[in-house]
């Protein structure tokens, strides 16, 4: 009999398991909760504001080690059990933080070893967070013994959903771990000093090393061989840090439960290959920030494109800001409305949740100033209300978005070997990379309204068009990819600086585009950081080059689109701009940094030569088209950025989603928002 009641308690608690999950909103509102930051008898009344806001999960934990384990292996985790029934209380589920982004002093005492050195040579010291040594053996040997004991209580746990894994990685460290792990990487990668030199060229400057041992490590002006190695090695410890806590969660939680990281750096930073951490992850998450400024809606949209980019899915926005920060030069607020424009943005770009990152004004620390929605008395404060909408809002459109995901026609490539090449040696301080690929998503998004940011290594064939601005670095397997994408009907644009590199870093001896010149049938014979503008013309338009030019060598057969004009003896009559059919698809390379208004004619040119027929609603400057997409619907969503109202014109009726009935034509008010489905 008391076996049969105990199975039949243990079939009622996968029913609630699955239940639970079941119940999950497929639109999240959430928000960064620290419990052990204040007296549990106030959980209740922050909590019930919470609900009141339509905020379904809290990020906890993240922080937490002291509380957590206030002496080595002594854990005090009942207090995260209360935390947690307290949320399932007011129908809140809770996404759990490993603690290791800050580790508590009684460790770092304790293990001095486990602090991080920067790059003079300096060890950190406890205060702040991130002191610790990635590459420290000692410091992953705690992180696994706390975060086990994490799996162990709550992997069963049905109100957790998730995981979190540490907080934004961030530093790598030059203590004496991680100098023995980057020469025991350099071993096991060249097998052999002979090949490392070689492929280094290191009997330049007379850099050849004998042993191991000699090979420096750092990140100033150095062997560019050595620095993107160096950089790969940093994303190889990164993604051993993050797998030493993801097995243990794996090995004790429920298949439920996600694991994720949220990476901040406002989304660009390369520190690491982000795609590479990714890659383990059951999704990715990462947190949007603007700062100092107001929103700029197509760079925040390109670094959502970004994130999804890292793993082709939906992702999280795991922190946005509150109104504002404090951190930023000037921390001022967004304008009113401001912030809901940006979390539907992140919507529309694919993000499934959006936190907000912090809850309640901490009374010290570091971060006193940061936005939150509700302050250090516990009462709301003016934004609070603005999440209050946003939640209403996800609430009604959760189940129409259910199930979607932007579709894209058109890719550009982002590639972290060749950003960091380029950063290693820039050549003129004018060339920003990120300028330069928002420079063709801008065009490119106007016209087609979706746009993937994908890593090369990432499955081309579904894209008409693939556009690839500072490709520095192209090997030989991925010129091979390429070329069979085009060959297959694709259509690819490389941009400037393409193909000036082998995956050593070294120059290809064939010049640009190195191992695709002889598909595009053309290359480029010198290339030129510009003080003064160079006129172009040809079939393209005319305009200016601007910050760099190359010129081509095309061969028979290869069409020339732009020509430099006069004005630079090194540039005038050369080809800025070639194009070849290969297979059943098109080769381009455009040399030059076109000027805003070329690009628009240049970016029309791509979308019409690859033959992009995309799904686009017509409406007026400044306002946001994005569009998710599911077998049976699609689902518009229209923000206005602007500070006046705009008027829209749909080309066919569609359900209101967010005030009901149908809509045709609707007035947006200024950084207002509408939600429009239609079946399919």
């Amino acid at each position: 009999m008391r076996v049969r009641a105990m199975l039949a308690a243990l079939l009622a608690l996968g029913c609630a398991v699955a239940l639970r999950a079941a119940e999950a909103p497929p639109l999240i509102l959430g928000v960064a909760w620290y419990p052990e930051q204040w007296p549990e008898k106030q959980w209740d009344a922050d909590l019930g504001l919470m609900q009141a806001a339509g905020i379904r999960v809290v990020r906890i934990g993240e922080f937490a080690w002291s509380s957590m384990e206030p002496a080595e292996g002594r854990y005090t985790l009942e207090w995260i059990d209360r935390a947690i029934a307290a949320a399932a209380r007011h129908d809140i589920t809770i996404v759990l933080g490993t603690p290791t982004d800050a580790p508590p002093a009684w460790l770092t005492r304790k293990y001095p070893e486990t602090l991080r050195v920067d790059e003079e040579g300096r060890r950190l010291q406890h205060g702040s967070r991130r002191q610790f040594s990635y590459a420290s053996v000692k410091y992953r040997e705690l992180c696994r013994a706390v975060v086990e004991q994490l799996a162990r209580r709550f992997g069963g746990n049905p109100d957790v959903i998730g995981w979190q894994i540490g907080n934004e990685y961030t530093d790598d460290s030059f203590d004496a771990d991680a100098v023995r792990l980057f020469h025991e990487w350099l071993r096991a990668k060249y097998g052999t000093l002979e090949a490392l030199n070689r492929r280094w060229a290191t009997a330049y400057w007379s850099q050849t090393y004998d042993t191991w041992e000699e090979i420096p490590m750092g990140t100033g002006r150095g062997n560019p061989g050595l620095l993107l190695d160096y950089k790969r090695f940093v994303t190889d410890q990164w993604r051993g840090f993050q797998r030493n806590q993801l097995d243990a969660i794996r090995r004790y939680a429920a298949k439920r439960q996600f694991i994720t990281t949220n990476l901040g750096g406002l989304g660009w930073a390369n520190r690491f290959n982000r795609t590479d951490i990714a890659a383990d992850l059951d999704l990715i998450s990462w947190d949007a920030y603007v700062g100092q400024g107001h929103l700029e809606p197509y760079r925040m949209g390109a670094t959502h494109d970004l994130a999804r980019g890292w793993k082709q899915r939906n992702f999280w926005v795991m922190e946005m800001q509150p109104g504002f920060v404090d951190w930023a030069g000037v921390s001022n607020s967004l304008d009113p409305g401001d912030t809901r424009a940006m979390a539907w943005q992140a919507v529309g770009h694919g993000a499934d949740a959006v936190a907000f990152w912090q809850w309640r004004s901490a009374l010290n620390g570091q971060e006193q100033y940061h936005g939150s929605l509700v302050g250090p008395d516990g009462g709301p404060l003016p934004f609070y209300a603005e999440a209050r909408q946003i939640g209403a809002d996800f609430a009604k459109a959760g189940e129409t978005l259910r199930g979607t995901a932007p579709a894209s026609q058109v890719a550009i490539l982002h590639d972290y070997d060749s950003r960091w090449a380029i950063d290693f040696h820039r050549q003129t301080n004018r060339y920003d990379q990120l300028e330069v690929l928002l420079g063709y998503y801008r065009p490119l998004r106007d016209l087609t309204q979706s746009v993937d940011i994908v890593d090369p290594r990432a499955p081309l064939d579904s894209y008409k068009l693939v556009a690839a601005p500072s490709l520095n670095v192209i090997s030989e397997n991925l010129a091979k990819r390429l070329k069979s994408y085009v060959e297959g009907g694709g259509t690819l644009v490389l941009g400037p600086r393409s193909g000036m590199k082998d995956e050593f870093n070294a120059l290809d001896t064939r010049r640009q585009p190195g191992p695709l010149g002889g598909v595009l049938g053309a290359r480029v014979e010198q290339f030129y950081a510009l003080l003064e503008d160079a006129p172009l013309a040809g079939a393209l338009g005319k305009g200016r080059a601007t910050i760099w030019a190359e010129t081509l060598a095309p061969a028979s057969g290869t069409e020339t689109l732009l020509e430099y004009g006069a004005g630079n003896g090194w540039l005038e009559g050369h080809a800025a701009a070639v194009v070849r059919k290969l297979g059943k698809g098109r080769i381009a390379y455009l040399g030059a940094v076109l000027d805003p208004a070329l690009m628009r004619a240049a970016a029309k040119w791509m979308v019409e030569t690859a033959g992009v027929r995309a799904e686009t609603l017509p409406v007026p400057e400044g306002v946001e088209v994005c569009r998710r997409v599911a077998s049976d619907r699609e689902v518009f969503i229209l923000i206005n950025h602007t500070a006046r109202p705009a008027t829209v014109s749909l080309p066919r009726p569609m359900t209101d989603v967010l005030n009901g009935g149908e809509i045709r034509e609707r007035e947006i008010a200024p950084r207002g928002v509408v939600v429009a489905s239609v079946r399919r």
